[in-house]
């Protein structure tokens, strides 16, 4: 008999999808409408051995409780902190995640927000599209990248990519985060503070932690200054929202470019509101070729763990 799999979310490949159907019977939580969900879950929840989520969605305690089978979760995604690791040390439920494939992507949209935001190309875009270029009116320039400071809170792959692709395009990078990383070629900060007010561009790529919740505070927001400008694409809990919606209204902040948020879909109004704001729906891993490395790894884990093998990738 195939192992029981509760699956939370799609997995976007279509490959992946048929190797889950071909190998486990998975019960697909997603397709069930909303106010039905309670009701199809507990019909289904004393069979299920695994759970299959994503870094957002994780798994709740209360949830694990009502799995007296449950042996192993498979995140779709880095992140776990949306995962009660507690709960699931306590009944010596395996864990597995998805690092490393999707480093590139997540770096790459960093410089692609980075550079949307120096150069200005949704108002660029807005600025043809509306007809303010044929009518003649004035245009702010945009401003080089080159001499200018990228800070890198959280200086794990994605941060030493990023910093990779952000020299590149002449930039001088600066990282923080509390353990200083051994040989690393690019100077540290001595907090995030001081790497703010060194910076022209703050780009957040640390994990989401109880150690990291708001982290990007006021004070912080202020240090790196009217100039200044944000790039959050790692979670939206590092950054205190309403003091980020404040500083880029009061525009003691220049400018921020986001793909994560607090309380993800919904976007404060104030934040989709502001003119000095790129805004992009969570997408740093978001192409075909990364989603169906990230699925076949979720795959890859959850036939190590019914094999009896060791995860390829577990989180420890």
């Amino acid at each position: 008999m195939k192992p029981e799999v509760l699956v939370m979310a799609a997995v976007s490949s279509a490959d992946v999808m048929s190797q889950l159907e071909q190998h486990f019977e998975c019960h697909h939580l997603w397709q069930q409408p909303k106010e039905q969900q309670a009701a199809w879950l507990a019909g289904v929840a004393g069979g299920v051995r695994a759970v299959l989520t994503t870094g957002s969605i994780g798994i709740k305690a209360d949830l694990v409780a009502q799995l007296p089978k449950l042996e192993m979760v498979a995140v779709n995604g880095i992140g776990t902190d949306a995962v009660d690791l507690a709960a699931t040390r306590a009944r010596g439920i395996a864990v597995s995640n998805t690092p490393g494939v999707l480093t590139d992507d997540v770096a790459d949209l960093a410089l692609t927000l980075l550079l949307s935001a120096a150069r200005r190309l949704p108002a660029m875009d807005a600025f043809v599209r509306n007809g303010s270029w044929a009518t003649g009116k004035a245009l702010t320039p945009a401003r080089a990248l080159r001499g200018k400071v990228c800070g890198i809170f959280g200086f794990g792959r994605i941060g030493q990519a990023i910093a990779m692709r952000a020299q590149a395009f002449g930039m001088q990078t600066l990282y923080f985060q509390p353990r200083a990383i051994e040989g690393a070629s690019v100077p540290r900060a001595a907090s995030l503070l001081e790497l703010a007010a060194a910076s022209d561009y703050l780009v957040i790529a640390a994990p989401a932690s109880p150690a990291t919740h708001h982290a990007v505070n006021a004070e912080v927001l202020q240090a790196l200054g009217a100039q200044g400008t944000l790039i959050n694409i790692a979670r939206g809990s590092l950054v205190d929202e309403q003091a980020l919606i404040a500083s880029l209204h009061d525009r003691t902040l220049g400018m921020a470019a986001l793909d994560v948020f607090a309380d993800e879909p919904r976007v404060p109004a104030a934040l989709r509101e502001l003119e000095n704001v790129i805004l992009t729906p969570h997408i740093g891993s978001m192409t075909v070729e990364t989603r169906h490395t990230m699925g076949q790894l979720v795959v890859d884990n959850l036939l190590a763990h019914f094999s009896g093998r060791p995860l390829a990738t577990p989180v420890m």
